[in-house]
């Protein structure tokens, strides 16, 4: 991922209102992000634990969707993320959901999937080994590629039907 500025994070978010922007809090290591280990960025809220934002670039441009996590957490013993593909005890894995950009996000309309409840999904897929002795093993490589491509895939699902 290219090198962003806190203003060019702020403004890439597609499905939040001013109000929103205002309180975006960025992670507090930003200023040392490694950029060219990251294929998207995604943190957590440092203020409010219950939202979160994840960066991906659509077509060559930083776009970002600001995330809500579940009020509850999960019964499950066990959790697959959707991005990484990475399987997690339960209540490290948490329902994400985003509000869709434009007209369908003022209408209400909102996706959602499963994801690292820290969001460290880009740090998951760079370990060497499984997390877990059933999960699938593919090469890291290919681990990379794929949670990359679900990140922006996440992303082009808030973007659809934007006006």
């Amino acid at each position: 991922m290219r090198p962003l500025t806190e203003d060019e994070v702020i403004d890439s978010f597609v499905n939040a209102d001013d109000r929103e922007l205002a309180v975006v809090a960025l992670p507090h290591d930003f200023p040392l992000t490694e950029w060219d280990h990251l294929d998207f960025l995604a943190w957590r809220d440092p203020n409010t634990r219950s939202r979160g934002y994840l960066v991906a670039e659509i077509d060559g441009a930083p776009t970002g969707v600001v995330l809500r996590a579940a009020s509850s957490t999960s019964n499950a013993r066990h959790g697959i993320c959707n991005i990484c593909r990475t399987m997690q005890p339960g209540s490290q894995v948490t329902m994400f959901t985003a509000r869709k950009a434009g007209s369908a996000g003022e209408k209400g309309d909102s996706i959602g999937t499963y994801i690292c409840a820290d969001l460290s999904c880009h740090e998951n897929v760079r370990l060497a080994l499984p997390l877990a002795p059933n999960e699938y093993r593919a090469s890291v490589d290919r681990k990379i590629d794929g949670t990359a491509r679900r990140s922006r895939a996440f992303v082009e699902r808030v973007l659809e039907d934007a006006a």
